[in-house]
């Protein structure tokens, strides 16, 4: 087993990791929707009573809950040497870089709270959910992945690919409902 040793850091360095945003924006965008659409799914219910607000809270609750696991997680997994205080400031940053996960969700909650104040049919909220969700993906991995260096052509087969996730997610509430 090796020793791990801190490492050291130049006088005037950041003593946090180097910005992933790229990346990060990336996991957050596809994860927070492809989370949004699997619960906007889930919560409509055929023949059952459509509560749009309630469902709208438990989009971001479970957005929220989840961006905060995650950054626990990865913040647990990365164990770094130094002071408690340190360790507390790693931990506040990988929390905080979960906001895109948070963010892709919020269309998802908007449309439901919108077709609350309208009095919108859940068929037709959930299938335009999903759909906006799934233009969503597309959007996310060819932005992102041009962001990030990938060619266009490239690119837009990763949006085709995130894509992907959302139609699966479309026939998937078709077949089980």
């Amino acid at each position: 087993m090796t020793e791990q040793h801190p490492q050291e850091t130049a006088p005037g360095a950041h003593p946090f990791p180097p910005s992933r945003r790229g990346v990060d924006w990336m996991f957050g965008g596809v994860y927070g929707t492809v989370l949004a659409s699997g619960l906007l799914a889930a919560l409509d219910q055929k023949g059952g009573d459509f509560t749009p607000y309630y469902d709208a809270s438990w989009v971001l609750v479970t957005a929220a809950t989840a961006g905060l696991a995650h950054g626990y997680a990865h913040h647990m997994a990365s164990h770094e040497e130094g002071s408690a205080g340190h360790r507390w400031r790693l931990l506040a940053v990988a929390l905080w870089n979960e906001w895109p996960l948070i963010v892709a969700a919020l269309p998802t909650v908007l449309l439901l709270i919108v077709s609350g104040i309208f009095d919108w049919d859940s068929y037709g909220v959930t299938a335009v959910g999903l759909g906006l969700n799934t233009a969503l993906l597309f959007a996310w991995g060819s932005v992102v992945a041009l962001r990030v260096g990938y060619r266009p052509g490239s690119a837009l087969l990763i949006g085709l690919a995130d894509a992907t996730i959302g139609l699966a997610i479309i026939v998937a509430n078709a077949l089980i409902k």
